[in-house]
């Protein structure tokens, strides 16, 4: 019987054959030499598809932001803001390897910029002044990918349990963190803080923002104002 022919090499296979690695394996267990082994060719094969690492880096990021769909234009301005930013937000939790190859990127890819585009068309549709948008987006900073930045999230202690007598001197020496940390609901699958819900602090944070623009915009605000209040005695 005549051996089965092996479906052509394509960007796309290659692609695939990328985010499912990643998906499975973590981002650090992509590289050229293992893709070609999944994908049963030689490394050589791959640059006719992708030029080095960071273009494939760059169009598996651009897979993901591609999964995020279209936002209904007929929502106000707030909601279609909040539901776009939790799409993306569920993108790269699909993809968790994603976030760190966004954040580790010297510039966005037209994909990228697409995504970023059409977020800031839904403020202009709003009403929102090009002014209060262009500090709009300084605001939600990550947030408008789908993820936040949080402070030591790589901490190795956290969430390691501690003696007694530490556990004293750190509630001594630390009070307010303590009583702040121990009012957190809990979440074992947390990336924030050992103990703090992911999907509730990510929520919380994007309403807070997203009341305060609402504000701003309502009170027409502009940056050329606030800043002459700033200078006013």
């Amino acid at each position: 019987m005549a051996e089965e022919r092996r479906a052509p090499l394509t960007r796309d296979r290659v692609l695939d054959a990328a985010l499912d690695l990643a998906d499975a394996e973590g981002v650090d267990a992509v590289s050229m030499r293992r893709l070609a082994q999944e994908l049963g060719v030689v490394p050589m094969a791959l640059y006719k598809h992708v030029a080095h690492k960071d273009e494939l880096l760059d169009a598996m990021v651009d897979r993901v932001i591609g999964e995020i769909p279209a936002t209904d234009p007929d929502l106000p301005w707030k909601d279609a803001l909040r539901t776009r930013i939790l799409d993306a937000r569920a993108a790269l939790l699909r993809h968790p390897w994603a976030r760190r190859v966004l954040e580790a990127q010297e510039a966005p890819t037209p994909v990228i910029l697409g995504h970023l585009d059409a977020t800031i068309a839904i403020l202009l549709r709003g009403g929102l002044t090009t002014d209060l948008t262009h500090h709009v987006m300084h605001t939600l900073g990550s947030r408008a990918l789908g993820f936040s930045q949080e402070l030591h999230t790589e901490s190795t202690a956290a969430g390691t349990p501690l003696d007694d007598e530490t556990a004293a001197m750190f509630v001594a020496a630390f009070p307010h963190v303590v009583a702040v940390a121990s009012a957190a609901s809990h979440d074992p699958g947390s990336v924030v803080e050992a103990g703090c819900d992911d999907r509730f602090e990510f929520e919380f944070s994007l309403d807070l923002l997203l009341d305060g623009i609402e504000r701003l915009h309502r009170d027409g605000w502009s940056s050329a104002a606030a800043r002459a209040g700033r200078r006013t005695p």
